[in-house]
Parts: C-alpha cells; structure tokens; sequence
C-alpha cells in the first residue's frame, strides 16, 4: 500500500505542474518515460514554495513559508510526508541524491522573495542561483542518472539554462513582479523609466546564458537531451520576441508565445531529432 501513496503523491505533482505551465509540462512529457515523475516532482515542489510567496497575499506568508521549510526538511529526514508534493519530492531527493545545499539555496531565495524589493548585483546573482540555477542542477541529477562525472561536466550549462529561464522571466512578468508585488530584480533598472539601453544590456547577458547553456544540451543523455532542447527553443522563442517589443510596451503588457507557435516549435525540433541534428 505504500507504493499506492507514493504513486498518488506523485500524481498531485504532476496535475500541479500540468495546471501551472502548459509548457514546462509538455516540454516534461518528450522526456523519457522514466524521467518524467521525478521532474514532475521537483517542480511540484518549486511550484508550492512559489506560490506562497507569490500568490498567497492574503495569509501570513512568513509563518507558511517557515513551516513549509521545516515540512521539507522532516519529509526527507523521514522519508515520508503526509503532504503528497513533498512526499513526491524527497522520493526524488533519495533517489537521485539530490544535495541539500540545493534545496537550502531555493528555499533561501523564496525567503528573500518575502522581504527583498530591489537588488544590487550581488543580491541579484545570488537569487539567480537559488531560485533558478539549483533547479537546472537538481533535475540534472535526474537527467544524469547517478553520473557523478557527467553531472560535474554539465553542471555550468545547466545553471545557465536555469538562469536564461529565470532572466526571460523576469522580462515577461515584469509588469506584475513592478506593478503587483513591488519587485525590481534587475540591479541598476527603474522600470518607471526602462530605457532600450538597460533593456538590450538584459538581453545580452541573457544570451550568453542561452549560448553557454545550447552546448550542455547537447551533451545530454538522449532520454532527457530532446525534452530539455525543447523546453530550451520554447525560452528562446519567447526571448527572441521580447526582444522585438518596445521598452515601454513590456510594462503594458505580459509576452507570451501562441499555442499554435508552440507547435511549430515542436514539429521543427522533431525534425531535428529525426535527422540527428541535435
């Protein structure tokens, strides 16, 4: 009966990333098969911790944030949790003997989600790694399979790839992050005047992210390279058409890539795929 609990838990992981990001979890089903739960999991996981910094205005955020660190940490000393999201996520963190430095690092990030506004350059790194990099290295330990060697070799693209992620969007959020919860996470940026010279200096560090982290990719092993290429084109295409928007209109409106431009997404990797160009 405990495989039945483990088996729901991991269920609610994947119906929570399904119902939070049409493309993360249709990026997560070109993963192979047995990949598939344990990034359900994971970002089951970062989803919840978002959600209460985020989303939860009307509740006492600090006190739900700390019981829900100290909840992650007896789930995976105990191994179990009656929480099904975090259930799911320490059978992941055992299995693929995720780090704990990872896990303190996001948890960390999401606490300075509740009292941070603005950022200087060294603030800005350090929320990048916590709330976007640790996630490329925790589903990299999936992807590796136990790999120690391979996970060192990828482990700088795949913080880059966390951190283009994060970067894009923070470019694509930028009106609610501004607008809704007071946030400024780009350092020496006033969003009240956001000039194409701070934006185009944005997008070139995000560019060397998306260059740095195209050549990890590919050093995938195949049952994870092709999901993660095609999560990595979703990001690009969607930077790529921030990138042609006006400062000004960024804070007017949230950019977004049509379904019918995510298909066509799709179909052109496969295509790649099938004739071994990734």
């Amino acid at each position: 009966m405990m495989q039945l609990f483990h088996s729901v838990s991991q269920q609610c992981s994947r119906i929570t990333t399904e119902q939070y990001s049409t493309s993360f979890s249709s990026a997560i089903h070109l993963l192979h098969k047995d990949l598939r739960a344990p990034i359900y999991n994971i970002y089951g996981f970062v989803r919840l911790a978002d959600e209460i910094v985020d989303t939860f205005h009307a509740y006492d955020k600090p006190t739900l944030l700390a019981e829900f660190k100290e909840q992650t940490y007896d789930a995976i000393e105990r191994r179990i949790s009656l929480n099904p999201i975090l259930n799911s996520f320490q059978l992941t963190v055992h299995q693929y003997h995720i780090e704990m430095d990872l896990i303190d690092a996001f948890l960390h990030s999401m606490e300075m989600d509740l009292t941070r506004r603005t950022y200087d350059n060294a603030g800005y790194e350090e929320y990048i790694y916590g709330s976007a990099e640790v996630v490329g290295l925790m589903c990299l330990h999936v992807f590796c399979d136990g790999n120690k060697a391979l996970w060192e070799q990828l482990k700088p693209a795949a913080r880059k790839l966390g951190a283009a992620f994060q970067k894009v969007n923070f470019l694509r959020d930028v009106k609610a992050d501004y607008e809704g919860l007071e946030r400024m996470y780009f350092p020496g940026c006033d969003f009240s005047n956001f000039t194409a010279a701070q934006k185009a200096a944005i997008e070139a560090d995000i560019q060397a992210d998306f260059d740095a982290a195209y050549a990890g990719i590919l050093q995938l092993p195949m049952k994870a390279r092709f999901g993660v290429y095609v999560a990595y084109k979703y990001y690009l295409s969607l930077f790529k058409k921030i990138k042609k928007t006006a400062p000004h209109r960024i804070l007017q409106q949230r950019i977004r890539i049509p379904d019918y431009g995510k298909m066509f997404i799709l179909a052109k990797a496969g295509v790649r795929s099938q004739l071994n160009l990734l």
